[in-house]
């Protein structure tokens, strides 16, 4: 006698298999059960407190890179984002005696009003994103290059306290980190707003025949990613304490793999905020676990676009064998009456 199937557990299952964002959680579980395993002490104490804040701020700069992939668009000026943050916060202070919270302030809506550039750029005047982005980068660095007189400035030290400081034992850029996620998450996800970034992300025609803006929720989206990359920038630059003047270089790559690794779908519309943050600690992690078996730089790149290359592998097959099985499966009706 055939054992009973359970409908609801199956389809439960296959659920969890088979969403978008479902590979990159099962992922970050296996790879922080495996990295005691594969080197012992990466996962201890001192390890983790480490690497949470580098997490952090990609998480946050993934963010942003999440918005501007639900429109179908790709944020090539993350390092000039990113940049002009930590500049801002840190050399204005210093150079030009500003107080510490307005230049902070100014160094996350500085790259706001950046991107909101970049998002008219894309409407208004129709150029495409990676244009339109890859030339904002470069007038950003130039910008960065010119406020800096050349020479990295040292972060304030109420930042720098503020970004090296743990409150219950957490670190301060994880407690920032979380919250812009949430939040952004919640945008995204559950307001009217999100509801129309996701409906002008998939379709501009079906948007515009609904009534919606689409100029203004795209121009918006490429803003309030631009807010992320600054307030990204400015939790870097205090951690870092005297931030390189392109600091960002290194975050542009891995924003866009933890986009993708989070399931956010690259023709647009979908988009989860909260799986490319829990990317975004699976790559910081993945890199910490490499260093501590002595990889290089190189070996590492690799490493990261096997992994990448094997999600997404995992992603697109694991609906389509589910849909095999259970086409190949008899109708319940008929199986009911071979039971019995």
């Amino acid at each position: 006698m055939n054992t009973p199937r359970n409908p609801l557990a199956e389809s439960g299952w296959r659920r969890i298999l088979s969403g978008r964002s479902s590979s990159i959680w099962i992922a970050t579980i296996a790879l922080f059960a495996l990295s005691p395993i594969i080197a012992p002490g990466s996962l201890g104490v001192a390890p983790l407190l480490s690497m949470l804040p580098f997490a952090s701020v990609l998480a946050i700069a993934a963010a942003g890179q999440t918005l501007v992939i639900q429109q179908r668009g790709l944020d090539l000026s993350v390092p000039g984002m990113m940049a002009l943050g930590a500049v801002l916060a840190s050399a204005l202070p210093q150079n030009e005696g500003w107080p510490v919270w307005l230049a902070v302030i100014l160094g996350v809506v500085g790259p706001g009003i950046a991107g909101l550039v970049n998002g008219l750029l894309v409407t208004v005047f129709r150029l495409a994103p990676l244009v339109a982005t890859l030339g904002m980068n470069a007038l950003l660095l130039g910008t960065v290059f010119a406020l800096a007189n050349g020479t990295p400035a040292s972060a304030p030290a109420v930042l720098t306290r503020f970004a090296l400081a743990r409150t219950i034992g957490i670190p301060n850029t994880l407690i920032i980190a979380v919250v812009v996620v949430i939040i952004v998450g919640f945008l995204t996800q559950k307001s009217i707003i999100g509801r129309r970034l996701t409906a002008v992300g998939v379709s501009e025609r079906a948007a515009i025949a609904l009534g919606i803006r689409v100029n203004l929720y795209q121009t918006l989206a490429y803003g309030f990613a631009g807010v992320c990359y600054g307030a990204a920038g400015v939790l870097l630059a205090g951690y870092t304490q005297t931030p390189q003047l392109f600091l960002g270089d290194s975050y542009l790559l891995p924003t866009v793999a933890a986009v993708v690794l989070g399931g956010t779908v690259l023709t647009g519309g979908l988009a989860s905020v909260i799986a490319s943050g829990v990317a975004a600690l699976f790559l910081t992690q993945l890199g910490q676990l490499l260093r501590a078996l002595g990889w290089t730089d190189a070996q590492q790149l690799v490493a990261q676009a096997v992994v990448l290359i094997v999600v997404v592998l995992v992603r697109e097959l694991i609906p389509r064998i589910s849909r095999r099985v259970s086409a190949a499966r008899p109708p319940r009706a008929i199986e009911a009456a071979n039971s019995r």
